[in-house]
């Protein structure tokens, strides 16, 4: 994205580090993924859409704005078709049961991308991706998708609002970038709107009387988490206020639910998170949760 930006590489370096810093890594399998196809992304986004993004960023030889925050170099294009396809290949091996779940460490984020444009960072939707994979590649019928950045993921919900076979429920700080979620745009959506220094307390009373409520009625086969960490209390981009011990409650309520409707089914995807110590403690406790979900359950 260019100097100073804050959706910067030393944010991938900050988890790598943390993982093997804390033996976390070894308790994992590692993957590398390959690149969505331009079939695979067609899923969430139009056909226009994509052939602009192969037209513009195809041979790039220098740093172009798309928008005035989202900036693509010559190896974005690279990053963003292997970001989308670690979404696609953790859908697919948490499916034939591979794995039981999954954690896609990817730049760029995608939650803001909508089917025809890249905005806030983002150009494809990996996490709608991910849910649109499973219902038409895969055959599921319900995939509920959780989005706990600090911002509204519009471009999730672009792509997937009315769809029938998917639940989205999301919170985020409001009115904050990008302007959006109040009122969701699909039937299908369940958002949480929070002014700026909402705590946990708050938050989590939230999800227990919102959130759960409509994942247990909605039975999902498979969880996909839009997983932004930059509610962190931390983060210099939001004014929320949670903590990485709030992150690790989240996914223990989210491992739950996918204990019970989704044979512990989970996929998650980086979104946020941008204040390098905070989002390296807040992965480590989103992914610790997960190892251990799949260590109780291996063989």
């Amino acid at each position: 994205m260019g100097p100073g930006h804050p959706e910067c590489p030393e944010r991938l370096e900050a988890i790598a580090e943390a993982l093997e810093q804390t033996g976390l890594i070894d308790r994992l399998q590692l993957a590398q993924p390959r690149a969505a196809t331009w079939d695979e992304l067609a899923l969430a986004h139009t056909p226009e859409y994509l052939d602009q993004v192969r037209q513009r960023l195809t041979g790039l030889g220098e740093v172009v704005q798309l928008d005035p925050d989202t900036a693509a170099n010559p190896h974005t294009l690279t990053a963003a078709l292997h970001a989308a396809g670690a979404a696609v290949q953790a859908t697919q091996w948490v499916l034939e049961g591979r794995v039981r779940n999954a954690f896609c460490a990817v730049r760029p984020p995608g939650h803001h991308a909508t089917r025809d444009r890249a905005m806030g960072f983002c150009f494809f939707s990996n996490a709608a991706l991910a849910a649109r994979v499973a219902l038409r590649v895969h055959g599921l019928q319900r995939v509920a998708v959780i989005d706990f950045d600090v911002h509204h993921g519009n471009g999730t919900e672009d792509v997937l609002a009315d769809d029938p076979g998917v639940l989205m429920v999301g919170l985020f700080e409001h009115p904050l970038y990008p302007y959006s979620g109040v009122p969701p745009k699909g039937n299908n959506m369940l958002n949480l709107p929070l002014p700026a220094q909402t705590g946990s307390a708050e938050i989590r009373e939230l999800i227990r009387a919102h959130w759960v409520p409509a994942l247990e009625r909605f039975k999902p086969e498979l969880l996909v988490i839009s997983a932004g960490f930059d509610a962190h209390q931390l983060d210099p981009l939001g004014l929320l206020r949670l903590t990485e011990a709030d992150y690790r409650w989240i996914t223990e309520t989210l491992v739950e639910v996918a204990g019970r409707h989704a044979q512990g089914r989970i996929v998650s995807c980086l979104e946020g998170g941008y204040h390098l110590h905070a989002l390296a403690r807040s992965v480590m406790a989103h992914v610790d949760v997960l190892a251990h979900d799949g260590e109780q359950h291996r063989g």
